[in-house]
């Protein structure tokens, strides 16, 4: 017995050693780590037990609404009323259960996803699908930086273009230079500057059957502005960036309760994966509310005035006048700025991942920066290629739209490829999906590449 208990730790030692290198063997997933059970002590009060639970999926819902997506929900509200209300009930079981294989592959593999692509699939693949996020990241990170300062200039009467280098560089020395416990403590706090649109929606006294149509009954068109709206509603809900972000995020929790081997985080119990479904449930509700009240405010007060395009943050303050009156602008300004500041590290964060497990690179925001200086790297150049973006000359606002438009396009062929590593043996083992995650998880690609697909064909037909 004494020689089988040594031959175990020197074999867990020897896979250790070899999980460092590249293209090492994969082996089946341990029974599971007891990570999250281990984090949530008993407590008398089930409110708290609640609450002590959320973590990656809250951060997560919460930088679903970024200063991209409040620009989309904004334009959609705007541009096409009441009509687009459904998309909110829809996507919500669709993101929620792509969210929730995402974290089941980091939990049960141990790794973020381009470290399982890396292990799994032609490296080919995986650089074309890593190249894709990097581009998209950075361009909604460019766009998220330029709302923030506009943010800012609704506030202080200091031109956008003199305020967006001290925004990136303050986001930047957060990341690089915060840990990885007051990143997510910022994280979440943040997440309370998203109520301010739910409120505001009640005041604007829309007309209730024109919302229960627009909410109940699905409005399909083939004109080419509701298929890039369509599509950028999908792709701000259902982004890329998240997907290796949650992933990403799942093992960055489980090191910082001690795994640090490879060999230790794999696996998942039933009541981890139980943990992490409230949490995501949690946050993807969270989003999906506030994406709801945003199109509904913008189209009780820009749409039914004839106000039709959002050109500017001013523009998208009207909404809130209802509720705010001449602070309309102040509160808009302060929702902006926290989504952005809670948005930007995940965009470049989920391009650092990715990019650092896909050739074999140190990373975490766990890390010092001496420790993983390319992951930091990686960070610092995308935040900077963002920042300049913002110099040639793009409304903030169409930024804000066509980053989105970009992310859905970039996710259906992403959303494949997790759906056949959420589904392949030799890397979930028995975590493998069932049916109903693979209905949701099929159906939400299916969804993402019809709404591609149409939009892509209008524009070539110049309809």
């Amino acid at each position: 017995m004494l020689y089988l208990s040594f031959s175990n730790v020197v074999l867990h030692r020897t896979k250790d050693a070899e999980d460092e290198a590249s293209g090492i063997p994969h082996i089946k997933p341990a029974e599971g780590t007891e990570v999250l059970e281990q984090a949530q002590r008993p407590h008398p009060n089930r409110l708290v037990r609640f609450f002590k639970v959320l973590g990656p999926g809250l951060i997560t819902g919460a930088s679903d609404d970024d200063p991209s997506g409040i620009g989309t929900y904004a334009v959609a509200g705007a541009s096409l009323g009441y009509s687009s209300l459904w998309l909110a009930l829809i996507t919500f079981p669709l993101m929620a259960a792509v969210q929730f294989i995402c974290a089941k592959i980091g939990m049960v593999s141990g790794e973020g996803l381009a470290g399982v692509l890396r292990r799994h699939y032609p490296r080919s693949l995986l650089y074309l699908a890593v190249l894709g996020l990097v581009i998209a990241n950075t361009i909604n990170a460019g766009a998220d930086i330029g709302a923030i300062a506009a943010a800012i200039n609704l506030i202080v009467p200091v031109p956008i273009a003199w305020l967006i280098v001290p925004v990136a560089i303050a986001i930047l020395l957060l990341q690089v230079f915060g840990s990885y416990e007051l990143i997510a403590r910022v994280f979440k706090w943040l997440t309370l500057a998203l109520l301010a649109y739910i409120a505001s929606a009640f005041f604007a006294h829309p007309d209730l059957g024109l919302v229960l149509r627009g909410t109940f009954i699905p409005t399909i068109s083939f004109d080419p502005n509701f298929l890039a709206t369509l599509v950028a509603i999908l792709g701000t809900t259902i982004s890329p960036y998240l997907f290796f972000w949650q992933a990403s995020q799942e093992v960055e929790e489980e090191v910082e309760l001690g795994r640090h081997r490879l060999w230790q985080r794999r696996g998942a119990t039933d009541s981890e994966l139980k943990y992490r479904a409230w949490d995501i449930n949690t946050g993807m509700a969270l989003s999906n509310v506030v994406m709801y009240f945003i199109i509904l405010a913008t189209a009780a007060t820009l749409f039914t005035s004839g106000q039709t395009q959002v050109q500017s943050a001013s523009d998208a303050a009207v909404a809130l006048e209802p509720l705010a009156g001449p602070a309309a602008t102040i509160l808009l300004a302060v929702g902006l700025i926290g989504a952005g500041v809670l948005a930007v590290p995940v965009l470049t964060g989920s391009a650092a991942y990715a990019v650092s497990e896909a050739f074999g690179w140190q990373y975490g925001l766990n890390k010092r920066l001496a420790r993983a200086k390319q992951f930091y790297g990686v960070i610092v150049v995308a935040t900077l290629v963002g920042l300049g973006i913002n110099y040639i000359g793009i409304d903030p606002i169409k930024a804000l739209f066509w980053s989105a438009v970009i992310n859905g396009l970039l996710a259906p062929p992403l959303m494949v490829l997790i759906m056949l590593v959420a589904n392949h043996d030799g890397i979930m083992g028995k975590r493998c999906n069932g049916t109903a995650m693979n209905v949701l998880g099929w159906a939400a690609t299916l969804v993402m590449f019809a709404a591609a697909i149409g939009l892509i064909a209008t524009f070539n037909q110049g309809s």
